[in-house]
């Protein structure tokens, strides 16, 4: 019988380089953002708030890093009726905006990083530069 498994999380520290990776990222294009990490079981690590983003890119952020760690995808790939299901029946849990990547090292997953405030177009821009800022695997394509 087993009695335990092995499971692989981003550091607390290599999350908060990210926020503050995503910080500096998104002033250097004049974006204030919003910035979760969460963990590949979709735990919160770290998270920050420039000054005067917007309310909602809080929750958005959030989203957009679960989706990223839940799907091991950029968030924004859903089509169709799932573009609308996969959101719904999770409670919100899951979004379909650009923004959102996984964070990977060596293949290996260690946790989701969303990006919210700008454009989707700003977002990703943003979340794929804290990438590699802070050494994480490149997002494929």
């Amino acid at each position: 019988m087993n009695t335990h498994i092995d499971t692989v999380s981003i550091s607390h520290e290599t999350a908060l380089d990210a926020v503050r990776a995503s910080l500096d990222a998104g002033a250097a294009i004049g974006v204030a953002v919003s910035v979760t990490v969460v963990d590949p079981a979709l735990g919160m690590v770290a998270y920050a708030r420039a000054d005067r983003t917007p309310p909602h890119s809080v929750e958005t952020s959030r989203r957009k890093a679960n989706t990223a760690a839940s799907t091991r995808r950029p968030s924004g790939w859903m089509q169709g009726d799932l573009a609308v299901a996969l959101p719904s029946g999770t409670g919100n849990l899951l979004t379909n905006i650009r923004g959102g990547v996984p964070i990977s090292f060596k293949g290996i997953l260690v946790g989701g990083l969303g990006i919210a405030g700008g454009t989707p177009d700003q977002d990703i821009e943003i979340a794929t530069a804290v990438l590699a800022t802070i050494g994480a695997d490149r997002l494929p394509g």
